[in-house]
């Protein structure tokens, strides 16, 4: 059996100084051409400055939107640690919920599945299919949104863990 040879695994770059490149460089610069590589630089200073501001822009923003998740989740804290009894009813009232919203979803689904070429062909049927559904959803998700987020664990005051 004969071995095919194969490439070197490693190459060298030369990093020397290189040659002169062959153009000659003009011993005195054109005052037109200074001017625009003045320009150049003035334009290019004038980005940086609004990337900058930009910046301070967006970490201005992402800082109040922290402080205001931080706050929320304080009241949040606060209110739960009132109303101990009551963030644990939403908690189970939300888990009951939860399986309402599921039920709900397989009839919804049930219903475009079964129905699916006239809810694509006929805005009557369109119509009223969201008309049948699409408040009773919306208001569900928005309920169900409030109850788990006044009954999460996670915000659970001390000491009515598990309670």
């Amino acid at each position: 059996m004969q071995e095919r040879p194969t490439p070197p695994l490693f190459t060298q770059v030369d990093i020397s100084a290189g040659t002169l490149s062959s153009t000659p460089v003009p011993e005195r610069s054109d005052p037109e051409q200074t001017r625009l590589l003045r320009d150049l630089v003035a334009a290019q200073d004038r980005q940086n400055e609004l990337l900058e501001e930009l910046v301070s822009q967006v970490t201005t923003a992402v800082n109040q939107f922290g402080t205001a998740q931080r706050q929320r989740a304080q009241e949040l804290t606060q209110w739960k640690e009132a109303n101990p009894s009551l963030a644990r009813d939403c908690r189970q009232a939300a888990e009951a919920l939860c399986r309402v919203q599921t039920e709900f979803l397989n009839t919804l689904t049930a219903e475009v599945h079964a129905n699916a070429d006239a809810l694509a062909d006929g805005e009557f049927m369109l119509t009223e299919f969201v008309d049948r559904f699409g408040p009773r959803l919306a208001h569900l998700n928005g309920v169900l949104q409030v109850l788990a987020q006044l009954g999460s664990a996670g915000g659970q005051p001390s000491g009515s863990a598990g309670s």
